[in-house]
């Protein structure tokens, strides 16, 4: 339950891509026109690692379940729920491919696909930000121990 002291919810338009037809396409297998995607509203979950998708929206999508995953949800109770892989998110123009649970009444952007955006939360202002470090293109910090590049 939320008090009158929480910023309020944040939310965001996403775009939902099925990364696999979206590689047939790219192979020319599909056609670009026949390529699974939404575009939605998303509530940004700051608490949550994953991302969520409604079952209806995964269905739009094309995706099915792979498996199974133990999640934890904020009042304590443990529950396996579907997960599917394959999902593209892109939101103000960046974009990342992730797995995402399926379950819900809507769309939930979690952190891993925020840290791979490099997007930050300005709960003030109730909105998703590009990090100002990076405002043109995401960064993602690596530590490695040689840099010998592919």
């Amino acid at each position: 339950m939320k008090s009158e002291n929480d910023m309020g919810e944040v939310k965001v338009q996403v775009r939902l891509t099925n990364a696999f037809d979206e590689e047939k396409a790219q192979e020319g297998k599909l056609k670009a026109s026949r390529v699974r995607t939404v575009t939605t509203d998303a509530a940004v979950d700051t608490e949550a690692v994953r991302s969520v998708l409604p079952p209806q929206v995964a269905k739009r999508l094309g995706l099915k379940p792979r498996g199974q995953r133990v999640v934890e949800y904020a009042d304590g109770r443990k529950e396996p729920v579907s997960v599917v892989r394959g999902v593209v998110f892109e939101i103000m123009d960046r974009e990342a491919e992730e797995e995402a649970y399926v379950l819900g009444d809507e769309v939930l952007i979690g952190q891993t696909v925020l840290e791979v955006m490099d997007l930050l939360v300005d709960c003030r202002q109730r909105r998703v930000i590009p990090n100002p470090a990076h405002p043109d293109q995401p960064v993602n910090k690596l530590k490695q121990a040689t840099s010998h590049a592919l």
